[in-house]
């Protein structure tokens, strides 16, 4: 305090010294004279007054963890509670979690690097642990129709059961099918049947044969097609027609006919006969033609003859087939029941599985001789199976009866990755697909349980969210082809039978995207009727530090890491609170905690340390400003090199140095920035033009503080003088986007400042939002902005005068560096907290701002007082130019007037004189005459 009104004493006495070096110069002596006032109001009362209630103390700038009450290392931490500082998210997730009806799933709000997983993740492990263990379930083939597979549910642990079960009936069966097909008993079964058959068509091939004979006509076979036929015994070969002659010789029913009349009737037989030559059939002679009629009806009743007993044979042949059907049937019956019979006890408690097991046994016995001879693809082993697909039984989920209900997180929930998808293959350019290819989605492994997601990765994905959601509003998997879905066409595939769906889905995500959703989707809200919100820190308490401590004891455990001491512990805790922005309060944000761990811990291993000591902690946290701080050091060498214009000593009207936040991807860093302002008197009517909005570098916010700063100016003066003036604001050096309103009151402190013709002490910087009724509200960013000017400070030379003037409602918020709090500590650094713009002012300006006499006027020496006298002289100097003007304009009418006036009357002298010129000339013509 001491040193603040040091140094107007000093300038005050320089001052009367130049003023004995300029008092010969009536200019240099009335500015001197102001400078000399203004020095003295430096030690105005009410300049000390706020000097010393705003001034903040070093003990404020930043809370200390109390080693001392922090466990000695993270060996001996507390338990973990899994809730910790969550506890209105976790109640949310309990109320969904209750609820068994549709739609009470979550939306889990948050930012990122909460550790909204893990807390979740652990807390469904929980409670999954003592719920009951879902059930399996299966896809199997449909001998009714192929292309709808069947979905069969078991208990849980049964499906891999089942699906070792019917590999091992396969294997046997095809192994006792091959037995029994391939015994000598079954060979002679066979050829029974075979000969039996064939004795019954020689039987009618002879009965037919010798009814043929009667007509000279025998019965034989065509060598190319081997195709029954009667033909005249000359058509036979040798041997053939001996065997002809001897049968008709024991023949009696037609020895009576001449040899002669045999062989001419049966070469016309034979040639009406052969079906390959047409031509001879037409070769009648004239003599023969009533013997050829008689023949040809013996022909036709032949020809019938012969196609009654084609249908006999046929008819012979299918009993054959069928007598072998049946005999297949009944080996494969017989060698299959005993195989079946374990199987069926085994689940004979789960009917669907029985009828499914009656099927597969029905489709055996049927297909014995190619489950045998293995000539259909279908009972053929596929590739990388054991068993024929059509016998396959494809596990789509299955669980341990003692694990509980799933937990399942998917990190590329895609749509065939949510809902599962069939698979295909493509042999000889043939696209083909089985049950064995359906492939299970995360929804089925989660079925009964819980699946987490991420809600950004869900809508990359097209379609995923569709299908998503209308798996959880029918309660149903029905598996589709997206290919279908994206071509509207596609090739033939499988449409298994849908499964049942029972399960909580757990949204992760950002509160602006759980709100767009809202907007953009209209079922949305009644897919995910429950929001669960997480905070990004909670109130700085011991309970709550040891509960922190116990988190860090989590991950270094989980991690692997050396133990923290309490040092250690003390100096992660304040890191947190300088991460929350706020001395009451600890950051919850896992990821920078987890980064923090192990960079500290490989700080203590190549210190050759076993254990964590703050040292590290520092040096990790020193490491981590510098990684980040590129841009931060392009800034600063610009400052260095006077490339930015920032001026730390001194005075100046209308320019102040605010506090500035530079955000750029995760670096952010405080730096000063000089705002000016200027006046145009007798322009406009109070009307301020923001430089940064026009040329559309301001943000809304940045906008919106100017506005308030505006309405408060004019609130303020338009009720004692009209504002006879314009103003423009600017951000000197600032070519990037501006936003926020956190520059109000620097920009109210600037414009007053040019409005007065006041100086303000550049020693000083500002920061602070304002209402319109003056009062100064809080900022963000605050230690950051501190910390920048801070720097610059340092950089340009210490001389103990400067500091920052920021908002008393972030005194809470200051959680300073160690080397700044030493700086206030030894008075070269001051740092002051203001209500009001009226007290930034008065320590900006060393001026009382708004005091008033008894006559509710602003005394002369305030500054307010100051702004309305130059108002008033703008305005009587306004009106002194309009008098010389109207002078002017008088002298200048008059000169006119007085012109034209002596010429109206030179006209008339002019005039006269001419008349008086006639006369003479008249009087002198009178004389003549009368002379």
């Amino acid at each position: 305090m001491t040193e603040q009104l040091t140094a107007p004493m000093t300038q005050t006495s320089d001052a009367i010294d130049a003023t004995t070096v300029t008092e010969n110069d009536p200019v240099a002596v009335n500015n001197q004279a102001e400078k000399d006032q203004q020095d003295a109001l430096s030690s105005h009362p009410i300049f000390a007054e706020v000097n010393q209630r705003c001034l903040i103390t070093a003990e404020q700038l930043k809370r200390y963890s109390d080693a001392d009450s922090l466990p000695t290392d993270t060996r001996t931490a507390p338990d973990l509670d899994i809730g910790f500082g969550q506890q209105r998210a976790l109640k949310a997730l309990h109320t969904a979690l209750d609820i068994n009806a549709s739609g009470y799933h979550v939306f889990a709000a948050g930012e990122n690097g909460l550790g909204k997983r893990t807390v979740i993740s652990r807390l469904l492990h929980k409670i999954a642990g003592d719920a009951p263990t879902p059930d399996d379930w299966v896809y199997v083939h449909n001998f009714t129709d192929p292309r709808t597979p069947l979905a069969l549910s078991l208990p849980a642990g049964q499906a891999h059961l089942l699906q070792q079960q019917v590999n091992e009936l396969w294997t046997q069966a095809k192994k006792r099918l091959s037995q029994r097909f391939r015994s000598d008993q079954y060979q002679s079964k066979i050829e029974a049947i075979k000969n039996e058959t064939h004795q019954k068509e020689s039987l009618a091939y002879d009965a037919l044969n010798a009814e043929g004979k009667q007509y000279d006509l025998a019965l034989t076979f065509r060598s190319h097609d081997n195709k029954a036929i009667f033909v005249h015994p000359s058509k036979l070969s040798a041997e053939e027609n001996e065997q002809f002659t001897d049968d008709t010789k024991a023949s009696s029913s037609h020895s009576h006919k001449s040899q002669t009349a045999t062989e001419k009737t049966a070469r016309t037989t034979a040639d009406d006969f052969n079906d390959d030559d047409q031509n001879d059939n037409n070769e009648y002679s004239t003599s023969n033609y009533e013997s050829e009629l008689s023949n040809f009806t013996q022909k036709n009743h032949m020809q019938k003859r012969l196609s009654q007993l084609t249908i006999t044979l046929e008819q012979l042949e299918d009993e054959a087939n069928d007598a072998i059907e049946a005999l297949h049937r009944n080996i494969a019956r017989r060698a299959l029941q005993p195989l079946f019979a374990p199987i069926r006890q085994q689940f004979s408690k789960l009917p669907p599985v029985i009828t499914y097991l009656d099927a597969i046994f029905a489709d055996m016995v049927t297909h014995a001789p190619h489950i045998v001879n293995g000539d259909d693809e279908e009972f053929v082993t596929a590739v990388l199976a054991t068993t024929p697909s059509r016998y396959a039984v494809n596990v789509m989920v299955s669980h341990d009866p003692e694990d509980g209900a799933p937990v399942i997180f998917e990190d590329l929930p895609t749509h065939l990755n949510l809902l599962g998808h069939v698979e295909q293959i493509t042999q000889l350019g043939t696209v083909t697909t089985d049950v064995s290819m359906i492939r299970a989605g995360a929804l089925h492994r989660a079925n009964g349980g819980y699946l987490i997601l991420e809600a950004s990765h869900l809508l990359e994905h097209p379609y995923a969210w569709q299908g998503l959601k209308r798996a959880l509003q029918s309660r149903k998997i029905k598996l589709s082809s997206l290919e279908q879905m994206l071509t509207l066409t596609g090739s033939l595939s499988l449409a298994p039978a849908p499964i049942d769906l029972d399960i909580k889905v757990i949204l992760l995500g950002e509160a602006d995207l759980y709100y767009e959703l809202l907007e953009l989707e209209p079922e949305f809200d009644a897919v995910f009727k429950v929001r669960a919100d997480f905070h990004d820190d909670v109130i700085r308490t011991n309970e709550h530090e040891l509960a922190l401590v116990a988190k860090m004891a989590d991950i270094i455990d989980y991690a692997k890491l050396y133990p923290f001491d309490s040092s250690a512990q003390a100096a992660l805790l304040e890191h947190l609170s300088l991460q929350a922005e706020d001395q009451d309060r600890l950051s919850l944000h896992s990821d920078r905690l987890i980064k923090l761990l192990h960079e500290s811990n490989r700080h203590a291993r190549l210190d050759g340390k076993n254990i964590v000591d703050d040292s590290h902690v520092a040096q990790a946290i020193s490491d981590m400003v510098e990684r980040s701080g590129y841009l931060r050091d392009l800034y600063w060498d610009e400052l260095k090199t006077g490339q930015q214009l920032i001026n730390t000593q001194g005075e100046a009207v209308g320019q102040v140095n605010a506090l500035t936040v530079v955000s750029y991807a995760d670096s952010e860093f405080g730096m000063p920035a000089r705002l000016t302002a200027v006046i145009q008197p007798n322009i406009g009517a109070g009307e301020i033009l923001d430089i940064e909005r026009d040329v559309d570098l301001g943000g809304s916010l940045h906008a919106k503080g100017m506005l308030i700063m505006t309405s408060y100016l004019r609130a303020l003066f338009s009720q004692h003088h009209a504002l006879n003036f314009s103003a423009s604001l600017a951000f000197e050096q600032s070519y990037a986007h501006i936003d926020g309103d956190s520059a109000t009151v620097s920009e109210g402190c600037a414009l007053l400042s040019a409005l007065a013709n006041v100086p303000i002490n550049q020693a000083l910087a500002i920061t602070g939002s304002m209402n319109q009724l003056g009062e100064v509200q809080a900022v963000g960013g605050i230690n950051a902005k501190i910390a920048g000017f801070f720097d610059a400070c340092r950089e340009q030379g210490m001389t103990g005068q400067q500091g920052v003037v920021i908002p008393m409602a972030n005194v809470k918020q200051l959680m300073l560096r160690d080397d700044i709090i030493a700086a206030v500590a030894a008075g070269q650094f001051h740092i002051y907290g203001v209500h009001t713009l009226s007290d930034a002012l008065t320590l900006m300006t060393g001026l009382p701002i708004d005091t008033m006499n008894k006559k509710g006027r602003y005394r002369k020496d305030t500054l307010f007082g100051k702004v309305l006298r130059r108002l008033l002289l703008w305005d009587e100097n306004q009106g002194t130019d309009d008098d010389v003007d109207d002078k002017k304009s008088k002298k200048k009418a008059k000169k006119k007037r007085n012109a034209k006036r002596q010429k109206k009357e030179d006209e008339r002298k002019q005039q006269r004189k001419k008349e008086t010129d006639v006369s003479k000339d008249d009087m002198t013509d009178n004389d003549i005459e009368q002379k």
